[in-house]
């Protein structure tokens, strides 16, 4: 079976990266960093990073609970990456460590749902976790439709249609999420909508939901990932004028460390008694798993020119993210060649979302086995390929459309046989389905 359905990239054989490895290894075992072989069995910055670790740990012990936040040092090392990112300061105090993404983003929609009379503006296609993360809490999702025909842009026009929509049923909209880089649809949004995206909350009092797990994942030379704090900042908007609260993850980048759960959200512009309120969510859950909140850390203050691990380090991101640049861009021209079926540009992200037009007599040959058709079509491909894609419908789509996500991570040398099974299956599919 290939499994282009999830954003999991060590499953399919991404390695970790070795420093990152190298310094949790010698921090859940401390025993060894005084043992004279482990000078040649480990980098001298690993080492060294594992020591600085440690020191900032109460009792140098990974096993133990820590701040509900998050380590203190840990936090101050990712402020700093944050303001080396962004060229604004970034408080160590706003930063609260988790169990990967998803339970930062299902905090903040705890404690800005209160009814079913409360909305959060989402994109569609979304990431099932805000629709599924709003009805849990009893929220409404206001969508708001991406357009494919601009390579899923973003326009504020269609935030205001759909804020305007559900104030007049009544509905109170607090935030907005938006996923930068994209997922499912892998756009990358350009610094000057996301300008107006900023101004759009200000004017409309929402806090800005960013979902920036997919950062370090952009693949075309004309784009560049900016954070919304960052733009926000450099519009001259500060902590009184603005609520950011940013997302970030382990799992995605070139790390690829899904397993680890590790996280954080950065929190701005929020009053003290709401700060109390979040810190107190947080604390129901202790604090987030240890080795994911040292892996936080690393990946926002990687080996540094000069460090003995950065020639090692940087070959190996390099690789992961120029590997992933091409297997995106095989792929958008594999969908494209295929009848019926139209693929925007890969910018970033692990995903691509292609649109299918199904035949007349598919649609209803999935009609009577009871499925969506864009279902239907993924269960047949499974079944006589072995390729696994996740069908449009699970993340929302334009009614009457029909997509199918997959990412980009199988091994390069699986591509081909990738793309020579789907083309085989599609060509076959479409033959039998012809008016």
């Amino acid at each position: 079976i290939l499994y282009c359905n999830i954003g999991n990239p060590q499953s399919l054989g991404q390695q970790p990266i070795t420093f990152f490895r190298e310094v949790l290894a010698l921090c859940d075992h401390p025993a060894i960093l005084d043992k004279s072989e482990t000078q040649g069995l480990f980098s001298a910055d690993s080492i060294e990073r594992a020591w600085q670790i440690l020191d900032q740990i109460p009792g140098r012990a990974t096993g133990a609970y820590s701040h509900s936040q998050g380590i203190k040092g840990l936090r101050d090392t990712i402020a700093a990456g944050i303001e080396a990112r962004d060229g604004f300061p970034a408080d160590p105090n706003d930063i609260f460590l988790t169990d990967g993404a998803s339970p930062a983003v299902h905090m903040m929609m705890q404690l800005l749902i209160r009814s079913e009379k409360d909305g959060i503006l989402c994109p569609i296609p979304q990431y099932p976790l805000y629709s599924a993360s709003i009805a849990l809490h009893g929220g409404t999702l206001v969508p708001y439709y991406l357009d494919e025909a601009t390579g899923w842009g973003l326009e504020v026009s269609e935030l205001k249609k759909q804020l305007e929509t559900s104030r007049s049923k009544g509905i109170t909209v607090r935030a907005l999420v938006v996923i930068n880089p994209g997922n499912p649809t892998g756009q990358v949004l350009a610094e000057e909508n996301q300008k107006a995206i900023v101004e759009f909350c200000k004017q409309e009092g929402l806090v800005l939901l960013a979902d920036e797990v997919y950062q370090e994942n952009v693949y075309i030379p004309e784009k560049k990932f900016h954070s919304f704090k960052k733009v926000s900042r450099s519009m001259g908007y500060g902590e009184k004028d603005i609520a950011v609260v940013s997302f970030q993850s382990v799992s995605k980048g070139y790390y690829g460390e899904c397993g680890k759960r590790g996280g954080y959200m950065e929190v701005t512009g929020f009053g003290a008694d709401v700060r109390e309120q979040i810190y107190k969510v947080a604390s129901v859950n202790l604090c987030s798993n240890i080795s994911g909140q040292i892996l936080a850390s690393l990946v926002m203050s990687p080996p540094k020119v000069g460090d003995e691990s950065y020639e090692s380090y940087s070959a190996e991101r390099d690789g992961i993210l120029s590997s992933l640049a091409r297997r995106a861009k095989t792929l958008e021209d594999a969908f494209n060649k295929l009848e019926g079926v139209t693929c925007n540009k890969a910018e970033g992200a692990m995903y691509l979302f292609p649109r299918i037009d199904l035949p007349e007599k598919a649609i209803k040959a999935a009609e009577a086995a009871k499925k969506a058709p864009d279902a239907y079509y993924c269960q047949r491909l499974l079944a006589a390929t072995g390729i696994v894609f996740v069908p449009g419908s699970g993340f929302r789509q334009v009614p009457g459309t029909w997509h199918f996500r997959c990412t980009i991570l199988p091994q390069e040398e699986k591509i081909p046989a990738i793309v020579t099974r789907l083309t085989d299956f599609h060509k076959s599919f479409m033959d039998e389905f012809r008016g």
